[in-house]
């Protein structure tokens, strides 16, 4: 066991995201305004919402295949 883990120290440089599918209030606003959308302004607001968690995913550090994966399951979350 690490000298680090003895104390109780986690390493600094590792980062747990909380799911994107996870985040209901995130999920329930995305899916209600898809709903209300059609057309050209539905398919706007969904790419938008998804570049933009893309993208605070990869500022905080998420890897870019994992940022992938999380948009994947936000957007299955949304449309279930």
């Amino acid at each position: 066991m690490s000298s680090q883990a003895m104390n109780g120290q986690s390493n600094p440089t590792t980062i747990a995201f909380f799911p994107l599918a996870s985040r209901r209030d995130l999920v329930r606003r995305s899916a209600i305004e898809l709903d209300r959308l059609n057309g050209y302004a539905a398919t706007d607001f969904w790419k938008t919402t998804c570049r933009r968690l893309g993208n605070e995913l990869l500022e905080l550090g998420c890897p870019e295949d994992e940022m992938r994966a999380e948009i994947m399951d936000f957007q299955a979350a949304v449309q279930v």
